[in-house]
């Protein structure tokens, strides 16, 4: 596989390069289970005993204003130093001076404005995973926002983002794309019109080349959207309905993140070779904090699972499982309610992936500690939290038999099937044999015609579609998966696994992104542009 050097190049231009060699990336990912899609990356720092750390729950963002049909929030990115692990201070980069940023709640159909204004060391993007969102606001991975101040020019920002990466094969601007804002000073103000029905989304830091250190350093948020269809349902709310968004990170000694730069002064993206199938962390975080406990009254809880780490997937369950099993049930996916509800003992959520589920606590004995655990992984990412019941409780809440309506795709009414192959290809992480190049368009779909999309890996990668929410039909040509339930936006492929989705776009014309969520894989240039039309 060679690296290739880009020499120059801004957003308007083209970069010219050259190549160098080095090896071909381990094969930690070769495993047919899927339970190691990278390497980890162990921790300097002393780590504390898990479920001694209270969970902490992020804070509703406030509007600034709400007039004319739209609700405004601003947020800084900046600096902050935070006590991730007890005793130490992490630098971390936030969304508002905390990890997780804080939540953004919409309603469906009322639109939503979000000012972002940069006061980073770095640019930054924001894409809204999960959005069903007009192009200039989706996030696409060069429509940076400098850093506040101008200590980074628009030239700089592009060669940080394009210098020695592997599989770019020549840059050629995105000037004149349909929907593509392009760069900012300090601030952007993303459009978010909410034509979508209620879930779960999350927003995070999408810049090309750098979005694994950008999240792996702390910028990433729920953002929910909530409407009168879920309003109606007796489902739990209030305290008993919890975000939770799980990461694995890794710290030096002196608690700051640790991860694996090919380049600690930031003039060149990527990670060394060791750590191109991923980068996996220690510690398992959740809402920011080391294997969290949660003081639970014996009652119904909604959970909100995101799986916001860069490489790691999770298998989780419950430890004690309760008096006959089936403790998580499934109420929602990436893209909101199910039609109907779906019993598991397990869930599985690849990066990027969301799960509402509802657990009952009742079904434990007060006093019983009730630990969340991931399979797939052992050592100390095997433990994830843990939920303390305290006493039983009173519980008017209940799970429907029926939840929603939910559209079917009907694949005959398909206008065209295309492929997308997920790979290693001599220059890198690839789709089709070819790494990532803004502005060059893999699929041109046209608005409301419904496509198959096929997705074929020979490793593990979790597959992520922008702007409309998809269907899986098929997996290696049998039956979906037991967690393929309902809208998708994000896919986990098995290694020697294809994947057949229905998708139609709607609403928004313009340049959208296909990539990989395993975030190393997406900087080293497992991404791909289509159009629609």
């Amino acid at each position: 596989m060679r690296r290739r050097r880009f020499l120059g190049g801004t957003a308007a231009g083209a970069a010219a390069l050259a190549a160098v060699s080095v090896p071909l990336i381990g094969s930690a990912l070769r495993r047919a289970d899927g339970s190691s899609p990278g390497r980890v990356l162990s921790s300097r720092a002393r780590l504390p005993e898990p479920y001694q750390v209270p969970l902490p729950v992020p804070d509703v963002l406030d509007p600034v204003s709400r007039g004319g049909g739209t609700d405004v929030y601003e947020v800084t990115q900046r600096v902050a130093d935070l006590e991730i692990l007890p005793g130490l201070r992490t630098r971390a980069w936030t969304y508002g001076g905390t990890f997780p940023g804080p939540t953004v709640v919409s309603r469906s159909g009322r639109r939503t404005q979000v000012r972002h204004r940069n006061e980073l060391p770095q640019p930054s993007v924001v894409h809204l995973h999960g959005g069903h969102t007009p192009a200039g606001s989706d996030g696409y991975p060069v429509d940076v926002i400098l850093p506040a101040g101008g200590a980074i020019s628009a030239e700089q920002a592009m060669r940080a983002m394009t210098e020695g990466m592997p599989g770019h094969g020549g840059h050629t601007g995105h000037g004149g794309h349909a929907g593509i804002s392009g760069v900012a000073e300090a601030e952007r103000t993303y459009t978010y019109p909410m034509r979508q029905r209620a879930a779960t989304l999350w927003y995070h830091d999408h810049r090309m080349s750098w979005t694994g250190l950008g999240v792996w350093s702390g910028l990433a948020g729920f953002h929910l959207v909530r409407d009168d269809e879920e309003d109606r349902l007796p489902l739990p709310r209030g305290d008993r309905e919890l975000p939770l968004l799980i990461t694995d990170r890794s710290f030096e000694e002196d608690g700051s993140f640790r991860y694996p730069l090919i380049d600690p002064g930031l003039g060149r993206p990527g990670v060394t070779d060791d750590y191109m199938d991923g980068v996996l962390g220690d510690v398992v975080l959740v809402n920011g904090a080391p294997w969290p406990v949660h003081r639970t009254d014996g009652a119904r809880h909604r959970l909100r699972l995101l799986n916001g780490s860069n490489a790691r997937p999770y298998r989780l369950e419950f430890d004690p499982q309760p008096p006959g099993g089936d403790a998580f049930v499934q109420i929602g996916s990436d893209g909101g309610l199910l039609e109907r509800p779906v019993r598991h003992d397990a869930v599985h959520l690849g990066p990027g992936e969301r799960f509402d589920v509802v657990v009952d606590f009742a079904r434990w004995k007060p006093g019983t500690r009730v630990r969340l655990v991931n399979t797939l992984a052992d050592g100390t990412a095997h433990d994830v939290m843990a939920f303390d019941v305290v006493r039983a409780s009173a519980d008017d809440s209940r799970v429907p038999d029926r939840l929603s309506r939910v559209e079917r795709l009907d694949p005959a009414e398909a206008v065209t099937t295309r492929d997308f192959h997920f790979r290693l290809g001599k220059d890198g992480w690839t789709i089709n044999d070819d790494g990532y190049r803004p502005g060059r368009a893999l699929a041109r779909p046209k608005l409301g015609q419904l496509e198959i999309w096929r997705f074929t890996t020979s490793l593990q990668h979790p597959v992520h579609v922008h702007l409309n929410h998809f269907q899986v039909l098929s997996r290696n040509h049998g039956d979906p998966g037991p967690y393929d339930a309902g809208w998708k936006d994000t896919v986990d492929l098995r290694p020697t696994e294809a994947v057949e989705v229905a998708i139609r776009f709607t609403d928004y014309a313009g340049t959208y992104m296909l990539h990989c969520h395993n975030l190393e894989h997406e900087d080293m240039a497992m991404m791909a542009d289509f159009v629609v039309e």
